[in-house]
């Protein structure tokens, strides 16, 4: 699975004159209706790293426009992108339940940034009321896997107490993992904690 990172250091497969023209992209795209299609294969790479260049350039519209046939063909970190960008309202209309549906599809497929973002979303109700017993195996599942938002998420579930048993200990053990992992506020929280200044369960 590649990882997906909109952020400087994308592999860009145009130039970046091309990258920023605003002509009609979905008349690049193969001629293909079929949306049951097959796993991503390595031809996909080099339109996933154009939708890439695209969104480091700016240009959403057509980034969305690349991601989103990817993803209706199957390409699950394209999900994600998809997602992310119903979320930001960029390049389309802002969507959290479109969001939550193209994540929750990532997930399942075993997705761990689409599982991270996914529980953080039904934990913090983007797409409806706050929902943290669904949130919470994405999360753990996510945190399984060393995602660090999701620990640090995890870590505040757990120093609660309110969807599990409060657990002050693992608590402690997800803010170092994900303060390890560059999470400030992680680093921080396990401070207090470890201090012995232990604040009671926040609502």
């Amino acid at each position: 699975m590649r990882a997906f990172v909109f952020a400087i250091g994308a592999f860009y497969v145009a130039s970046s004159a091309a990258a920023q023209v605003q002509g009609p992209l979905t008349g690049d795209l193969p001629e293909q209706t079929d949306k049951r299609g097959a796993p991503p294969t390595p031809g996909d790479q080099q339109m996933f790293n154009q939708g890439t260049a695209y969104y480091d350039h700016g240009d959403y519209v057509h980034a969305y426009q690349v991601f989103y046939w990817l993803a209706e063909h199957d390409d699950v970190a394209a999900m994600r992108n998809v997602a992310l960008m119903k979320r930001k309202a960029q390049g389309t209309a802002r969507d959290p339940a479109g969001a939550l549906e193209y994540l929750k599809e990532a997930a399942d497929a075993g997705l761990t940034t689409a599982q991270a973002d996914l529980g953080e979303m039904l934990l913090e109700g983007e797409a409806g009321p706050p929902d943290p017993d669904s949130a919470l195996p994405w999360l753990q599942a996510a945190a399984a896997q060393h995602h660090p938002r999701a620990e640090f998420l995890l870590a505040e579930i757990y120093e609660r107490g309110k969807v599990v048993p409060r657990d002050v200990a693992k608590a402690e053990e997800l803010y170092a993992e994900a303060a390890a992992r560059g999470v400030p506020q992680a680093a921080r929280r396990l401070e207090i904690l470890k201090s012995g200044a232990v604040s009671a369960p926040r609502p």
